[in-house]
């Protein structure tokens, strides 16, 4: 909405100081302080909302004893993250791109598949929502029509990328119902594993944060000529918008924090955690990051592997690796403290936020 004042300035010199609102730049960081300031303002009365309504979040009884203290905690907060993220996005991209319209459809229609898994989940009064299949049938639906509308309505390649290296495989064209295929499990795949981090106070939104941060970065480079050419990136100009997308998930993501850090008042809940993956999955595919969506977040992928090998070595030799899986409740039941290891991830995403945008110069 405020991108379209710059073009005020035709209008007279005196409102020249309006082309502020053409730079991409400037709007991302609008952007970001939107969504924070929303989220602060809203935060509280969602919280008292969900509290009124009785929203609940329910303890599976086989995890750590001491998130029992948990139960009831108000949960679904992620509709405050969904909501900061819309708002700022409309108010500070360029509608007329497409590449927006598909980006907030892939983070609200995920929101909405966690939606339906957290409000059953209340219906029932107990940590049983959507079953595995529903919700799988649901995100490879919305992760496919990611993918239609991409090749349908931008000018999309489906060329591929790799980190540390400049070559790019797949011609633009005769690939593409099979790179369609390979964009779903991205997404879903992304999706998915922030659900598997969102098992302590803080510490799937603060991994979100850093992440976000490092995607805003790789988002801008992609879409301006000098950087893109010398880097050796997939330029596209039109995906500088989604760096004011990247940078409302940023600032949701820091706002959210405020209410989510040890003692958490308020859980992000399915709503909230397979909207972000969603989000962060849709960016990657659109900006030819693919593959270094691994580095960039690599405690997501860390989370996710370690659920993948916990269930394959039991099944194949009926011993667990982990003490418990998703990996932070391993270290939980070693005796480690909620918020030392919240803080000691939030070490490694940034690590790993690091050593993705150095793979930009080492190409």
């Amino acid at each position: 909405m405020f991108y379209y004042l710059h073009l005020l300035n035709d209008v007279h010199e005196s409102l020249s100081w309006l082309r502020v609102f053409e730079y991409i730049t400037f709007r991302t960081a609008q952007a970001s302080l939107t969504a924070l300031l929303i989220s602060l303002f809203f935060g509280a009365k969602l919280i008292r909302t969900l509290q009124k309504f009785q929203i609940g979040q329910q303890i599976r009884e086989e995890g750590p004893k001491s998130h029992q203290a948990k139960r009831g905690t108000p949960t679904m907060g992620g509709v405050l993250i969904l909501g900061s993220v819309v708002a700022a996005t409309l108010l500070w991209s360029n509608l007329g791109n497409a590449y927006v319209w598909i980006a907030l459809f892939g983070i609200v229609s995920f929101g909405a598949i966690g939606f339906a898994d957290d409000y059953r989940k209340i219906l029932r009064k107990q940590n049983l929502g959507l079953t595995g299949r529903q919700k799988l049938l649901l995100q490879f639906s919305s992760a496919a029509a990611i993918g239609i509308m991409l090749f349908c309505f931008t000018p999309y390649t489906s060329a591929l990328q790799f980190p540390f290296i400049t070559v790019t495989w797949f011609s633009p064209v005769q690939f593409w119902p099979i790179y369609v295929l390979f964009l779903m499990f991205v997404i879903v795949g992304s999706s998915n594993a922030v659900n598997l981090t969102d098992g302590l106070d803080g510490l799937a939104i603060s991994v979100t944060f850093i992440t976000a941060t490092a995607l805003t970065g790789f988002t801008y480079v992609t879409s301006h000529q000098t950087f893109a050419d010398y880097l050796g990136l997939v330029h596209n100009a039109q995906v500088g918008e989604l760096t004011v997308f990247c940078g409302a998930l940023v600032g949701a993501s820091l706002g959210f924090l405020w209410f989510n850090a040890p003692p958490a008042e308020v859980f992000m809940g399915d709503v909230g955690s397979l909207a972000i993956g969603g989000a962060i999955g849709t960016v990657a595919v659109i900006i030819k990051q693919e593959f270094t969506l691994v580095l960039i977040g690599g405690v997501f992928v860390i989370e996710a592997l370690s659920v993948m090998i916990q269930v394959t070595t039991f099944r194949l030799f009926g011993k667990r690796l982990f003490k418990m899986s998703p990996i932070h409740h391993h270290f939980e039941l070693m005796g480690w403290k909620e918020p030392k290891i919240v803080f000691r991830f939030m070490i490694v995403a940034i690590l790993f936020a690091l050593l993705s945008l150095t793979t930009l110069k080492l190409r």
